[in-house]
């Protein structure tokens, strides 16, 4: 019993299972433990941006050349719009199949265009050349101080990269000074991830005093859809690719299972981003793969996301007795393809890419979202964890494309 009360997953799965019965005991004080929940995703991400900057410039210092640095990247955008369109096609065929939305006939005059209005709205900000744009921070500090958008921190961290090594000698203390601060931030982020139990309960216990599970009943097929969706991609497509690459997922799950449960607990893949790269660093990731690979990832492998755009938009079209024809399936799924990049990892986004997703498909309005504005939330989950999972095993195959992999590491941690 003092071995397993030692790790970290024991007390955040106990906080998981309390919060939860909290909140459906007693749901008007369990709403009041939102700021737990807040709290400690606030001070997760007070440190991502620093952590990343650390570890891509440490990573490309140690590549030591820049046709590395995009050999890895390229190889990295390769895995991921193979892997997102493996998500978007097998969210498209159980939604299909299953139809969770058919037989709910719902009017669409009924729908409550106003609980939606403020998704739609900032999903409509939302431009291929705004998110370009978006990229590239007002200043230096704006990409640590601004909205935190890791693909800022990654832009800047490169382009410093790129400018460190090419100083030589005079680079050095600068790379010695920067190694130093990261070691400080991994200390101070270890430390935080102690919390971890109190931020997934008092998540856990908002969650469940203030949306219910009574109310969930009518969409519990749709959510039910969508969960046996994201296990079937983990186990058969990531499982898959794991045999491919040398290693068991089932172990891999298991290995970074204190991750996950923080995850579960909190909705956001970034409140784990760190232990996450620490951890694959052990499992023999080099430094300079990982650092390009799951903060990238972040933004452009949303696995849960894509099957989540592609299940949502279209339960909404069956719910409101619209038949789509093919060709409208295929639109959904490549506008899907293209509003899933820079969905972050903290919760909600996901709901505003599906806003923008459906703004850019006529045949399904927008005001559909109410339907399951609801349980959202609950789904949010699921579509964490499945991204989650998936930039792990993005940062391992990488590392084997670029045989940097230490299978000795990777079958010693793993077993």
């Amino acid at each position: 019993m003092k071995r397993i009360t030692s790790h970290l997953y024991f007390w955040v799965l106990l906080a998981i299972i309390g919060g939860g019965l909290f909140g459906y005991l007693d749901p008007a004080q369990a709403v009041k433990l939102k700021p737990l929940g807040d709290g400690f995703i606030a001070l997760v991400k007070m440190l991502i941006s620093p952590v990343i900057f650390c570890t891509v410039v440490l990573g490309i210092a140690g590549a030591g050349d820049m046709r590395k640095v995009g050999r890895v990247g390229g190889k990295a955008l390769l895995y991921f719009e193979v892997i997102s369109t493996f998500a978007l096609i097998i969210g498209l065929t159980v939604v299909t199949l299953v139809k969770p939305g058919a037989g709910f006939n719902v009017d669409p005059n009924t729908l409550d265009a106003k609980a939606v209005a403020d998704y739609a709205k900032r999903a409509a900000s939302q431009s291929t050349a705004d998110f370009i744009l978006h990229v590239i921070p007002s200043t230096f500090l704006d990409a640590f101080t601004g909205s935190g958008d890791l693909l800022q921190v990654l832009f800047v961290a490169i382009l410093f990269g790129y400018a460190m090594m090419h100083m030589g000698a005079a680079g050095k203390v600068v790379h010695q000074f920067i190694e130093a601060c990261s070691h400080i931030f991994f200390a101070m982020m270890n430390t935080l991830m102690k919390l971890a139990p109190f931020g997934a309960g008092g998540a856990m216990a908002f969650t469940i005093g203030r949306y219910g599970i009574a109310a969930l009943r009518p969409l519990a097929l749709l959510m039910g859809s969508f969960y046996l969706t994201c296990i079937l991609f983990v186990f058969i497509v990531l499982g898959t690719v794991a045999a491919l690459t040398g290693f068991n997922i089932l172990r891999f799950i298991a290995y970074i299972s204190d991750e996950i449960l923080t995850v579960l607990g909190t909705a956001s893949s970034e409140s784990a981003l760190v232990p996450l790269m620490q951890k694959l660093e052990r499992l023999g990731c080099p430094k300079s793969v990982v650092g390009l690979v799951v903060p990238s990832g972040y933004s452009f492998n949303l696995d849960g996301t894509n099957i989540y755009l592609t299940m949502a938009a279209l339960f909404v079209a069956q719910a409101l007795n619209i038949n789509l024809t093919m060709r409208q399936e295929l639109t959904v799924l490549g506008v899907a393809m293209l509003t899933s990049k820079g969905a972050s990892g903290v919760t909600g986004a996901g709901f505003i890419t599906l806003a923008a997703t459906l703004a850019v498909v006529p045949s399904i309005p927008v005001a559909g979202l109410a339907l399951i504005l609801g349980i959202d939330r609950f789904m949010s989950e699921a579509r964490s964890i499945t991204n989650f999972i998936g930039n792990g095993v993005a940062a391992i195959v990488v590392s084997h494309w670029e045989n940097e992999l230490d299978r000795k590491k990777l079958g010693r941690e793993l077993s």
